[in-house]
């Protein structure tokens, strides 16, 4: 119970909003961390020329404020019932708009976009950076600190806004006379969402968020003025970077019919690896969506990595930092949904069976790399395929390799995590819309060796912004009890050595893997210069 606004008591939720790469959904929360309502709706990708990705900002924007009423109207509660609202997003996609309008100068472009390839390609080849890796790996050598050695490995991928942001700044001139006048504003979804949200009160992010652009500095905690010089980006147009757990401001009264107080932002993945409770150093998460993002709680340090890993700031809340490290791959529920369309199958709670009713992949591999490979091979120009076909190759061959890249890409990541980080690993939660497959979980677990649990629910974005809003405004008093708040649906433990009904075992897989990876080094460099 909490006494409202308008002074008599009224029970009292928690409202949570994840704006994702397919949809945008919203939730209503109460004590228990049970939904007591919500709405969901598309996100519109948009796709102007091969290799580009957009959404729309306005319908973005309109989307967001369709699920907030919907989620409450399902309810059937008041919006003035609402204690705080928590704000969860897809990282790294980003747009620009006017100061002074709040018109964007252009869509938002999204972290799956590929047309800054070529710079990231001359970049990474550039004499600049070829001159910065060797004052940064003398630095590091002399003073042993970690950051150095950081910039010393430091690549660009698309996957970072940093050089997208170049790219649009170099293309459009309407932005880059902006940017001269000072009249531009950046932003990645959650910067536009506060923004809109507070009638241009706001031009905020949180860690996480900036943590994930490529354009912030993990170690120093504040934005890159080296990766702002080198690229050229203008530190006048980004937001002020403001704890996770945090009164951003509240929403307009003329949005929602009540002012709510925005208590939390958060990057989507942060926000799972919260939502999940991985609050130790060694719990570690595995969101299976439109990608696979792998993250390990490495505590007050942010991890350097050799291989690719992230090192993203978890987040922020009071004096506390939590930092990550993390791997992605970036076609997982893409690879499925594209084998849908292709109408493999017609529902995808088919494909767990149909994966099942093979003994084996009948030595078909597949190659999930729609938009390149990321952590540990690092190569944006690798194709997507299938190898092994034969004659007696049927559909449920082809699904049973889809679902099994899957798996072989978890390995993938958790091995690199394992050897670099040195954390020893406490717990495995996974979530996310793939996870509900229950061959992808039971082979991930017998890979690993070690017994994955899934939660009851799968939202767990939304749950994790809802969380740190409701501690922020005490509605929950601590992660102790948001730690009794979690259920599991299923644990799956691993079958090592054991035979199976489906007649493959962790060991026998080893054979598998070892054709996995070659097909993996065969599709690589694909669309590099003939």
């Amino acid at each position: 119970m909490g006494t409202h606004r308008n002074g008599f008591k009224k029970e009292s939720y928690i409202l949570s909003v994840d704006v994702g790469t397919s949809s945008i959904r919203c939730h209503v929360y109460d004590k228990e961390a049970q939904i007591r309502g919500s709405s969901v709706t598309k996100v519109n990708l948009l796709f102007p020329e091969p290799g580009m990705v957009e959404l729309d900002p306005e319908e973005l924007w309109r989307g967001f404020v369709s699920v907030v009423r919907g989620a409450v109207l399902d309810s059937g509660l008041q919006m003035v019932q609402m204690e705080a609202l928590g704000i969860s997003t897809q990282r790294a996609t980003f747009t620009n708009w006017d100061r002074k309008t709040g018109v964007p100068f252009h869509n938002f472009i999204s972290w799956q976009d590929l047309r800054a390839a070529d710079l990231v390609r001359s970049w990474n080849n550039s004499l600049t950076m070829r001159a910065l890796h060797g004052v940064t790996k003398g630095l590091h050598l002399l003073s042993r600190k970690k950051r150095f050695l950081a910039a010393s490995l430091l690549i660009f991928s698309t996957q970072h806004v940093s050089v997208r942001l170049a790219w649009a700044l170099q293309n459009w001139k309407k932005l880059s006379a902006a940017v001269a006048q000072g009249n531009c504003c950046f932003g990645t979804i959650d910067t536009w969402l506060l923004f809109k949200l507070t009638k241009g009160l706001v031009h905020a992010t949180d860690y996480s968020n900036a943590s994930a652009t490529g354009i912030f500095d993990s170690y120093q905690m504040c934005w890159s003025e080296l990766l702002c010089s080198i690229l050229s980006l203008p530190v006048s147009t980004l937001p002020k970077v403001l704890n996770t757990g945090y009164h951003f401001g509240s929403t307009d009264v003329s949005i929602f019919g009540a002012s709510i107080p925005i208590m939390s932002v958060m990057a989507d993945q942060q926000a799972a690896m919260f939502g999940e409770c991985c609050f130790d150093v060694g719990d570690l998460k595995i969101t299976m969506g439109t990608g696979t993002f792998m993250n390990i709680n490495t505590g007050d340090k942010p991890h350097t990595s050799i291989t690719g890993l992230y090192p993203v700031v978890g987040w922020k809340i009071g004096p506390e930092v939590v930092y990550l490290a993390e791997g992605n791959a970036a076609d997982t529920g893409t690879a499925i949904k594209w084998a849908q369309k292709l109408e493999l199958f017609s529902d995808v709670q088919e494909t767990d069976a149909m994966a099942s009713s093979v003994a084996n992949s009948d030595g078909v591999c597949f190659v999930p790399s729609f938009s390149g490979l990321q952590a540990p091979l690092n190569d944006p120009r690798a194709c997507a395929s299938f190898m092994g076909l034969k004659h007696s190759t049927t559909k449920s061959h082809l699904v049973r390799a889809i679902l099994e890249s899957v798996a072989f890409r978890n390995k993938q990541l958790y091995e690199t995590m394992l050897r670099e980080t040195h954390i020893p690993i406490t717990k495995i939660r996974a979530d996310g819309g793939v996870c509900t497959n229950d061959f992808v979980m039971q082979l991930t677990a017998d890979l690993f060796g070690r017994k994955v649990s899934r939660p009851t629910q799968h939202e767990m974005s939304c749950l994790g912004a809802a969380f740190v809003a409701g501690l922020g405004v005490g509605y929950w008093k601590s992660r102790e009890e948001l730690k009794k708040l979690q259920s599991t649906d299923r644990v799956f433990l691993p079958r090592n050595g054991c035979g199976s009904a489906d007649g493959e075992t962790a060991d026998q897989y080893a054979h598998i893997l070892h054709y996995w990876e070659r097909a993996l080094q065969r599709s690589m460099n694909w669309y590099g210069k003939p």
